[in-house]
C-alpha cells in the first residue's frame, strides 16, 4: 500500500482523526505501516485503547479506499493527502491537518495568499453589502476568498470574488455528494471554476451538527486571516475566530450597530484585540504590515495615475459638501443601485474613497506625497 492511500484509507474509517493518526505514525513509522501491524502493537501507542484497537484493527481489513477514489476520479474530484505536493502548505501546519482533502477544481501557488470572510446564515443588507465588496476588493488585490458555501455572508463572499473574476474557495461541511445546502450546488459549480471545492469527508458523509466545526478549522486554516462581518454570539463563524487563533491566524471584525443583533459577535471580538476594520484599504493596511506583502498602501497605484469614469466623477462630486450615505448617493446620481455599489467598489480600491459603518461614504482627502 502506498503512503497516500493510506491516508485515503485512515480518512474513511470510523473514530479516527488525525492527532491519532499523528501518534499512531509516529510509532510505527508510516501510515502504510499500520495496515500491517497486529491489535498488540496498535495498543501500544499512546492514545489508543482496547476499544479504539480493535476497530482500527477492524477497518484496515475492509475498508475500500480503491473504490473511493475511484468514484471520486469518475465525479473530476482529485483526493490529495498529507504526502503530496499539492496539499495546501499552510493546512498541514495546522494542529490538526486533514487527513485527505477531496478537491474539485484547481489550487494554485497564489492561493497561499488566502483571506477567510465569514458570518451569519442571515444577517442584514448592510452586513450583505459589506461581505461582498470586502470579497471583491481584496479578490481583485490578489487573495483568494475562503468561506463555507452557507447561505447569507458566506454565500456573498464567494460572490464578490467570483464578480471580479478572482479566485475562490469553498470549504463543505460533509461529502460532495451531500452539499450543504443544496441551493448553492450551481455557486458551487462556478466556484470549482474559478477557484475550488473543498472537503475532508468521505464521498458520502452526510453534514451534521459535529461536521461544520470541523470545517471551520480548515476554512481558517487555508487562511492568512479571517474577516468576521456579522454573526450572533453563538454563530459558527466564532468558532472559525476561535480557530484562527488557536492556529495563529489574524482575526478582523467589522463593527456593527450595537442594537444589531448580528454585530453581537463582530463588536465583541473587537473588545477581545480583533482588529476593526472599516473597509477593504484597512485590512490591506494591516496586512502589508504583518506579513511583508505586496499589497499594502505603499504599492498601491498613485492616485494621480488613477483615471476616473464619468460615473467615477459623478459620485466624487456628490461627496464634495461631505459623508453620504449609500442611499442618497443612488437617489441623487440616478444609477442603479447595484452599479453605484460597483463604482463606489473601484473608488475604494483607488483611494477615493472610505466606506463607513452604516452604508455611509467619505471622500477622502488627498495629502501631501500620497
Amino acid at each position: 500500500m502506498l503512503e497516500r492511500d493510506a491516508y485515503v484509507a485512515l480518512n474513511l474509517m470510523e473514530k479516527v482523526g488525525p492527532v491519532t493518526v499523528r501518534s499512531l505514525v509516529q510509532r510505527l513509522g508510516s501510515a502504510a505501516a499500520i495496515f500491517e501491524t497486529s491489535k498488540q502493537d496498535l495498543l501500544a501507542v499512546k492514545g489508543v485503547g482496547e476499544g479504539l484497537a480493535g476497530s482500527i484493527h477492524r477497518q484496515c481489513r475492509r475498508i475500500d479506499w480503491q473504490d473511493e477514489q475511484e468514484r471520486a476520479a469518475a465525479k473530476g474530484i482529485r483526493i490529495m493527502t498529507r504526502v503530496d505536493p499539492e496539499y495546501p502548505e499552510a493546512l498541514s501546519r495546522i494542529y490538526d491537518p486533514p487527513l485527505a482533502l477531496y478537491v474539485r477544481g484547481t489550487l494554485q501557488e497564489g492561493d497561499k495568499h488566502a483571506m477567510a470572510i465569514v458570518g451569519t446564515r442571515r444577517g442584514t443588507h448592510y452586513g450583505h453589502d459589506t461581505a461582498k465588496r470586502m470579497a471583491s476588493g481584496l479578490a481583485q488585490a490578489g487573495y483568494t476568498i475562503v468561506s463555507g458555501l452557507a447561505r447569507g455572508i458566506d454565500t456573498l463572499a464567494h460572490e464578490g470574488a467570483l464578480e471580479v473574476k478572482g479566485r475562490t474557495f469553498a470549504v463543505l461541511g460533509g461529502g460532495m455528494d451531500h452539499l450543504y445546502p443544496a441551493c448553492n450546488a450551481g455557486l458551487a459549480d462556478r466556484i470549482a471554476e474559478q477557484g475550488a471545492v473543498l472537503s475532508e469527508f468521505p464521498l458520502t458523509r452526510q453534514p451534521d451538527r459535529t461536521t461544520f466545526p470541523m470545517r471551520n478549522r480548515i476554512v481558517s486554516g487555508l487562511s492568512k486571516a479571517i474577516v468576521v462581518v456579522e454573526a450572533g454570539r453563538r454563530s459558527g463563524a466564532l468558532i472559525t475566530a476561535d480557530a484562527a487563533l488557536e492556529q495563529g491566524r489574524d482575526v478582523f471584525a467589522v463593527p456593527g450597530r450595537i442594537d444589531n443583533t448580528y454585530a453581537e459577535g463582530p463588536n465583541a471580538l473587537i473588545r477581545k484585540g480583533a482588529v476593526l476594520v472599516r473597509g477593504v484599504q484597512d485590512i490591506l493596511d494591516e496586512c502589508g504590515t504583518l506579513w511583508g506583502g505586496a499589497l499594502s498602501r505603499a504599492n498601491a497605484v498613485p492616485r494621480e495615475l488613477c483615471t476616473l469614469n464619468e460615473e467615477e466623477t459623478g459620485l466624487l462630486a456628490l461627496l464634495e459638501s461631505g459623508e453620504q450615505g449609500v442611499d442618497e448617493l443612488i437617489r441623487q446620481s440616478g444609477l442603479q443601485a447595484s452599479r453605484v455599489s460597483s463604482v463606489l467598489l473601484g473608488l475604494e480600491m483607488k483611494r477615493m474613497i472610505r466606506m463607513l459603518p452604516g452604508r455611509v461614504v467619505e471622500k477622502c482627502a488627498v495629502n501631501a506625497g500620497e
